[in-house]
């Protein structure tokens, strides 16, 4: 049986939680301020949401605008807050003004997390060298996964380093999920899976009134049908 491929939506509070999952989400990133790409939701956000679903939840670790770690002590702080409220998994990146990863930063904030596993994000579209941030990473306990378009620009330009990558696999820095978002759209996905990628990751497209709205299960669910279609098994058992 082929593998189902992962699918994560972007959540501001329970009730797109429950949205989500309802039309077949498998993985929530919890964030408020979307104004600002993303920030720390606050941990009574947190603990409702856990409470409302039963879904892999990854709870944003970013205090401001842009890829600058900012108070790292206080994001040690805050993560520590952020597990006490039923976070267990997180999502983080910091740069330095170089467009390397800042990787005093990273470290300190992964220790507080104590082996919980966590997304590297978008900065990683940012670097200056994406795969010396990723040689630089290897090995950091809980790192599982990166959030790449390929591109800063999205998808649409980050194709084809996104299936470079891909074709890595295997190779030291590599070894993490690739998942997919900025920009994606349910006609990038073929390419993507041919390519083995198997996670994506969708916000406004989950969303049909903007972000003013809610996520909306019929638009996952839609989401949800292609992936389990392109991924289902040929009639010859082979996928």
């Amino acid at each position: 049986m082929s593998k189902r491929a992962v699918l994560e939506v972007i959540a501001l509070d329970a009730e797109d939680a429950v949205a989500a999952q309802a039309g077949g989400a498998d993985r929530l990133e919890l964030v408020t301020e979307m104004a600002a790409d993303g920030l720390t939701p606050d941990p009574a956000t947190v603990a409702g949401v856990r409470a409302a679903v039963d879904i892999d939840l990854r709870v944003m670790l970013r205090l401001a605008d842009g890829f600058a770690a900012g108070d790292v002590d206080r994001l040690v702080g805050i993560a520590g807050e952020l597990r006490a409220a039923g976070a267990d998994q997180f999502v983080l990146g910091f740069l330095d003004a170089d467009g390397a990863v800042d990787l005093a930063a990273v470290e300190r904030v992964v220790g507080a997390l104590d082996g919980c596993p966590w997304t590297f994000h978008r900065a990683i579209d940012r670097a200056a060298d994406r795969a010396a941030l990723r040689r630089r990473l290897a090995g950091l306990p809980g790192l599982d996964t990166y959030l790449t378009a390929g591109s800063a620009t999205g998808v649409d330009s980050g194709l084809p380093t996104l299936l470079a990558e891909a074709g890595r696999r295997g190779e030291p820095g590599y070894d993490q999920t690739v998942l997919v978002g900025g920009g994606l759209r349910l006609d990038h996905v073929p390419s993507l899976l041919d390519a083995g990628i198997d996670a994506f990751h969708i916000g406004g497209a989950a969303r049909p009134e903007g972000w003013s709205g809610p996520v909306a299960s019929a638009a996952v669910a839609e989401w949800r049908a292609l992936l389990d279609a392109e991924v289902a098994p040929s009639p010859s058992g082979v996928a």
